[in-house]
């Protein structure tokens, strides 16, 4: 059996509607699903699979992870 890898990606809560919120996903607005984490607020970063809010994250974490993808999409770029 092959190992498998998930991609989960950080996601900023804009506003919450019982288990939904509206995030901002790379300037992207989506709904997605916080019933994971229920004790999630407005202004607090999610880290997103599968449309679905699976931890909290320090804001400096999610600022570190946000840069390498857009390190990761300047070089694709550059290809």
């Amino acid at each position: 059996m092959s190992p498998t890898m998930c991609l989960a990606i950080p996601a900023l809560v804009l506003s919450i509607d019982g288990d939904s919120a509206k995030a901002d996903v790379g300037g992207i607005q989506r709904r997605i699903g916080i019933m994971l984490t229920p004790q999630v607020k407005v202004g607090d970063y999610v880290l997103l699979h599968t449309g679905y809010s699976i931890s909290i994250l320090k804001p400096e974490e999610a600022e570190k992870t946000l840069a390498v993808f857009r390190e990761l999409a300047e070089l694709s770029e550059i290809r």
